[in-house]
């Protein structure tokens, strides 16, 4: 039960903050964004291809996920997700880790202290700029998440 309020938790707040999008591949998701931010996504993307190269990029929700997955709660709601996203929103950039260790803690939230310039919360690493934050965290973050099941599992 508290995977699946998890989950639609995270669901929500997705949807609440995420334009539609028209494009239906990164390479479309990204062309379609303005400079500077558009630099930093597609390095940010490359990077998340290079460090975990098993997850397959897709586009999901309006934003770039990765190594998607069909998932059936306990309570039987059922849908598409992915165990990491990239998306660039209209004040900061977020990279997504929707996994948690057996103890419920997100990944992401056991590395905040790793990056002081980001604003994490549970599943989401918010920063402005590529620079705000440190990519040798954000590599361990994405190769545990890598390894540990998503929320929904």
């Amino acid at each position: 039960m508290r995977d699946d309020i998890r989950l639609i938790e995270l669901y929500n707040r997705l949807m609440n903050m995420f334009k539609p999008t028209t494009a239906k591949t990164p390479e479309e998701y990204i062309a379609a964004i303005g400079e500077p931010r558009k630099s930093q996504i597609q390095q940010l993307h490359k990077f998340i291809q290079k460090t975990v190269p098993k997850l397959k990029p897709i586009i999901i929700y309006g934003m770039i996920g990765y190594g998607p997955y069909h998932y059936q709660s306990k309570s039987g709601r059922e849908g598409e997700w992915t165990t990491m996203a990239l998306a660039s929103q209209k004040n900061y950039i977020s990279v997504y880790v929707s996994c948690a260790d057996s103890d419920g803690v997100y990944i992401a939230e056991k590395y905040k202290d790793q990056l002081p310039k980001a604003n994490i919360g549970k599943s989401c690493i918010r920063f402005k700029k590529i620079e705000d934050i440190d990519l040798d965290v954000l590599k361990k973050i994405l190769l545990e998440g890598e390894k540990t099941p998503p929320i929904s599992a």
